[in-house]
Order: C-alpha cells, then structure tokens, then sequence
C-alpha cells in the first residue's frame, strides 16, 4: 500500500479538516472539505406556517423582514394578511404543518393567491429537542422546508376534494343511523320483544310496519303479526310470540325517539345522495361537453343496503373510461369511495409500490446493518386503504380467482395478512386500469390460478409417494 494512502486513510480516521493533495503517478486529485453539518438550499425562498384553531405563526427567511416570524389570527381578513406579507417578503413556496381541519381555508387561499403550498405530515416535522413555542415551531418547519426535507401530503384538485366531503359526509350519516337501528333493538330486547329473532331485518317492510304500528300505540301480538310479509319465512304464529312482551313506558319512549332519529337520519342520507349526484353530473359534463342525457337514461340498478339510490358505475365509467366495478370485491360504492379519495389522475404516483405505500398496503421495511429489523405494515390512517381492505374482507368466501388467494394467504398466514395483501393486490390492479385505461381482465389471474393448482396436486402426489414409502 503507498504512503499516499495510509496518509489519507489516518486523516480521514482523525477528522484532519483541510484540503490534502494525493500524489499519483498517473493523475493529481484534491479532496474537497465537506462539512456533514450544511445542508444544500432548494428552497431559498421558502416560508413555514404553524397552524391553530387560535391564531398562525409565520416565519419567513431572516433576511426579507424586520420581524421574520410573525403571529396572525385565524379569521378571513387576517388569512389574506398572512399572504400578502407573504408577498412582500418574496416567498414563492410554504410549508404548512396538517392539524386538524385549521389548515384548509388557509391552504386553498395561498393557493388562489399563486403560491406552491406544501401540506406536510406533522409527524415530520416533531421530536426535535428544545422547541417549546409556536414560533420555533413555524421557523423549523421553514428551515427544513427551504432545504427540501419535507414531502407535501397528496391533495386531489378541486372537485374531486368537493366529492371526497360529500362522500364522507354520507358515510359519517350512515354511521350516525346505525347508532339508532342498535338503540332499537336494544329498546325492542328489554321489554323482550323478539322480533329481530324471526325476521332477519326489523327495518325491512315487515319491521318497520310493526314498529310504526308500535310507536302508535297498538300492542296486540295479533294485530302487529298482521303487518308479516309473505316473503318472511317465520310463521305467523312465532311471530306473533315473538311480540309478545313486557311494555314498559320508558323503553316505549326510547323506541319512539329512535325510530324518528333513524328516519331523520334516512332523510338526510337522502338527500346527501342527490348532491353527491349533482356533483358527479357536474365533472361529466365538465369533460363531455355539457351532455350529461346519456346518464339520466342508464343510471337506474336494482337497490340494495346501503347503496346509493342511482347507479354509481354509469358515471364513473364515463369518467375513469374503464370499468372498476368489474373487479372482484369492488362495488359500487367502494369504487365511488375510491374514486372520491384518488381521483384519476394516477401520475402523481410513479409505480404501482408508490402507490400502495401511499395507501398503507406495504410493509415498512426497515435496514441496519445489512439485516431486516422490521418489516411491519405501519399504523397509519388512509381512507382509501380502507376501502381496499373492506373490500378484499368481501372476497374471503368469493368463488373467484381472488378468493382463491385469499385462502391461500389465509392458511399460510392469517387473516389479517390475507387482508392487506389481498388489498394491496386490488390496489395494483385499480392502478393499472387506470394508468393504461385498460379494462379489467382476469386471465393472467386465472392463469397463476391453474398454475398454482398443479403445483400442488404435484407436492400432494409426492407426499403420498413418500407417505406410502414409508408404510
């Protein structure tokens, strides 16, 4: 070994700071000092916000003002104050920390006002020591911003954001209407009314017109099993000892609230599903032109629990150009959801992986020392995520390709493995639909199924050679 390099190899080991010359016979090369402590500038004109309910703190680069962080309210007319300091001091893009719903007026007005808004996790942006106050807090968010550290959360454009709320909102109604259809048939098992024993739903036709009949004061078991539907399979006779019970005033009064609030409840899911309509009419005709007859003609389905009251896949067909709801597992309200969360627009993620990460589908590998130390799926809300994951639940008794690997999942690994890698799965292919516009088309899963099937039938048949050989 030359004594160039065992010098070099000794400054290097002792932290010598300055320039050193290796003589070559061939060539001369300088080492450059690098101090591992400065970070490269990407966004010299960057801004950092912290957000609250009460007031946000801004903190811009210290040469552009006099007070480089500054403490605004939260109303209207101080949001329009924020950006146009932040005009003045030449600030071009802003980081702003996600919490809770605070940040929203504010991100789509800097929008509006020209600016390049980054959203970024909080979790980011913390456990950094010695920061105890909103205005260290909004100048660290600008000094890891303006050196590029921090990646902005996806946001869908506009009306796909006005969907995804709606969308929500239904699915948060739908929810609050559950809470009452519980209270029911707790109202309806302590005074022992067992009607949700013979009939399989106490607000189908049958149940409801017993429960009005109920709430208006009737409490003869034979006059409430008049109501039974001939559909119902229970006979007369065991549904009307199933009404027989002990009324009692209360439980009465709590039947009768409950009942109301669940059609309350039902109006307004209602009325929730007529502008989710509106809204989807509107981003047809946004891209066709204003011509929208085809759909008022089409969109009518069979109806069935929970769904909407038009048929979802008319629209997003015309608007995803394929088909999602041909997938297995996918309904048509999941693919709504989906598309509520994700929009169409599929190049915001480079790959498929990028895109199942982003949905929490994907194992978080983590590395040191050459090993794999965790491989875990991280615990983390993404809506979309779940409705892939609801949605490959649906496929664990499905006569199907996919239901066949879910049961091969779920033999080697469990349940909840079946599920995320079964989503995971649903999520490559709602990917590739939409990035090629390419129907789906379950051959190359038939053909992995067939595959799978002989291989095996093989390993059983040499089980049983061995099996027999030993006998």
């Amino acid at each position: 070994m030359s004594y160039d390099r065992i010098f070099f190899r000794y400054a290097f080991r002792h932290g010598i700071n300055q320039k050193i010359k290796i003589m070559s016979t061939k060539k001369s090369k300088k080492v450059k000092k690098v101090k591992i402590n400065e970070f490269t500038l990407v966004h010299p004109n960057a801004a950092g916000i912290d957000i609250s309910s009460k007031d946000h703190v801004v903190a811009v680069p210290e040469d552009r003002d006099d007070t480089p962080v500054r403490t605004f309210e939260s109303f209207t007319c101080d949001l329009h104050k924020i950006a146009e300091w932040l005009n003045k001091c030449r600030v071009d893009t802003i980081a702003i920390e996600s919490t809770g719903v605070y940040w929203f007026q504010l991100f789509l007005l800097l929008q509006a006002y020209g600016f390049e808004v980054y959203l970024v996790n909080s979790k980011h942006t913390k456990h950094v020591t010695g920061r105890k106050d909103d205005e260290s807090d909004a100048q660290w968010i600008q000094k890891l911003h303006s050196c590029g550290l921090l990646n902005r959360s996806f946001q869908p454009e506009e009306d796909i954001r006005a969907l995804r709320s709606l969308v929500r909102h239904r699915k948060n109604l739908i929810h609050s209407r559950s809470t009452h259809i519980n209270r029911i048939h707790k109202a309806l098992e302590q005074m022992n009314i067992k009607l949700g024993v013979v009939i399989n739903d106490i607000l189908g036709k049958t149940g409801k017109a017993i429960l009005q009949s109920i709430i208006a004061g009737e409490r003869n078991p034979k006059e409430l099993a008049k109501h039974r539907d001939r559909r119902i399979k229970a006979s007369i006779e065991t549904v009307e000892k199933s009404l027989e019970g002990i009324w009692r005033k209360e439980h009465l009064f709590e039947l009768k609230q409950s009942y109301e609030l669940y059609e309350y409840y039902q109006e307004k899911i209602i009325e929730c599903e007529d502008e989710i309509k509106k809204q989807l009419e509107e981003y047809v005709a946004k891209n066709n032109y204003g011509d929208i007859s085809e759909l008022r003609e089409s969109a009518k389905k069979k109806l069935k629990k929970n769904e909407m009251l038009f048929d979802t896949s008319v629209y997003l067909k015309k608007i995803m150009k394929v088909d999602i709801t041909n997938v297995f597992g996918i309904s048509y309200t999941s693919a709504l959801e989906i598309f509520a969360e994700v929009g169409i627009d599929m190049k915001r993620w480079p790959t498929q992986n990028h895109f199942t990460s982003w949905l929490n589908l994907a194992p978080n590998n983590k590395k040191s020392g050459g090993k794999l130390i965790s491989s875990r799926v991280p615990k983390k809300r993404n809506v979309a995520g779940q409705t892939f994951r609801v949605a490959a639940n649906s496929l664990w008794n499905s006569k199907n390709p996919l239901g066949d690997y879910f049961r091969k999942i779920k033999s080697r690994q469990g349940h909840s493995k079946a599920i995320v890698a079964s989503a995971r799965k649903l999520a490559i292919i709602y990917y590739n639909m939409l990035s090629k516009k390419e129907e789906f088309n379950p051959k190359a899963i038939i053909e992995y199924q067939e595959k799978y099937k002989q291989i095996k039938i093989k390993r059983l048949k040499k089980q049983l050679a061995d099996l027999e050989q030993a006998a």
